[in-house]
């Protein structure tokens, strides 16, 4: 038969310089257990009450939650100065206070936050960033042989894995790209045109979303989308098989997981990126168009005209070039974080996390060298 809990409360009443509380109803675990938080109020006040007495009078069934509760109210007495009489609690409450201070807590029992100094700090990160440097260097050598072996015609690895990684980051992801490249389009159109149309010249739109997506958005756009996707899902699965010691079997019957588990995956991005930044290029054009043809003075075959005119093959080299550089270092940092991952739960998580903030910084940090080096080049 289950039993209906009494609603509990706490009531006090304030009798010269003495707080009486009074406990009600059914103190249980699963019970809506009453805010303590004006009784502590008037503890705290030294100079209105010395002295916390208890009435159990209407005090019901009671468990270990009002010990708990109990337990707060006198520890944060004896810390006000207060006097706390327990006479009047139940028997069993008594026998079970005793315990709860038969012993004093040990000195320095407490984990206490200590602040580090800055020394420590930065000593710390150097040291991280070292572990992360030789961590890096060595995951590159490992591709690199595997890479090599590939070109000799001794990797081994199954065919349908790389088909199957294919699929996962190419056709599947050609909803996400089109949404995000068709934004981009858009938004690029209407920031060009908000300046343009100052001087009637609203016909250049095309020209600047064009080179804008050819020679860094779509590609840009493509591999941080990737990057989120691609990236996190290759971290989560190589570090599901190493929580599940899947990557441990592997060694046991001879396959190099390396050969067997990442060269697929680096292999389909670099293969898909080029191909998923022509196709960005081509939405964001088109992006372009709906806002340059459906607010502004401009005919769908003059833009495409113009656009053609404007965007050569040596801007779209180099957005591919880009795209193709961007799948690597997306691919090598999702497969790196991925086969570091510990052995829990929470590692994948940290581990994907940390392929999708890796994947990035690579990304932005390549991009701003090729930028640069472009630039220079005069290219």
């Amino acid at each position: 038969m289950t039993v209906k809990n009494v609603a509990c409360e706490i009531n006090v009443a304030l009798n010269g310089r003495t707080l009486e509380a009074s406990i009600i109803g059914d103190w249980v675990l699963d019970a809506q257990i009453p805010s303590l938080d004006i009784v502590l109020a008037q503890i705290g006040d030294g100079s209105t009450i010395n002295r916390l007495v208890f009435s159990t009078e209407e005090l019901g069934r009671w468990d270990s939650m009002l010990m708990t509760e109990l337990i707060r109210l006198i520890d944060y007495g004896a810390k006000q100065g207060v006097q706390v009489d327990i006479t009047t609690l139940p028997e069993g409450i008594h026998g079970l206070l005793d315990l709860v201070y038969a012993v004093p807590e040990r000195v320095g029992a407490r984990r206490e936050e200590v602040k580090a100094p800055w020394l420590e700090v930065i000593g710390k990160a150097g040291l991280r960033t070292v572990k992360d440097s030789n961590a890096l260097i060595t995951f590159v050598g490992e591709i690199t042989q595997s890479i090599i072996a590939l070109i000799r015609g001794r990797a081994r690895f199954r065919g349908v894995d790389l088909w199957r990684n294919i699929q996962d980051c190419g056709p599947s992801a050609l909803p996400i790209v089109t949404l995000i490249s068709l934004l981009v389009g858009l938004i690029l159109a209407f920031v060009g045109a908000i300046q343009l149309a100052l001087f009637g010249a609203q016909i250049y739109i095309a020209d600047l979303v064009g080179l804008g997506m050819t020679r860094e958005m779509g590609g840009l756009m493509a591999a941080i989308i990737m990057s989120g996707r691609t990236g996190a899902a290759y971290a989560a699965q190589l570090g599901t098989m190493q929580v599940n010691s899947e990557i441990d079997a592997l060694k046991t019957m001879g396959f190099e997981p390396m050969e067997f588990l990442v060269l697929p995956r680096i292999l389909a991005l670099i293969l898909i990126m080029p191909l998923l930044c022509l196709y960005a290029d081509l939405m964001g054009i088109v992006g372009g168009s709906l806002v340059t043809v459906g607010f502004f003075d401009v005919s769908l075959l003059e833009y495409f005209k113009r656009t053609a005119d404007a965007v050569h093959l040596k801007d779209l080299t180099i957005g591919v070039v880009k795209c193709a550089i961007f799948g690597v270092l997306i691919a090598l940092s999702g497969c790196m974080r991925g086969m570091q991952c510990g052995r829990s739960a929470s590692a994948v998580g940290e581990a994907a996390t940390s392929a999708v903030v890796t994947g990035i910084v690579f990304i932005v940090i390549a991009d701003s060298l090729m930028t640069v080096i472009c630039n220079r080049l005069g290219v």
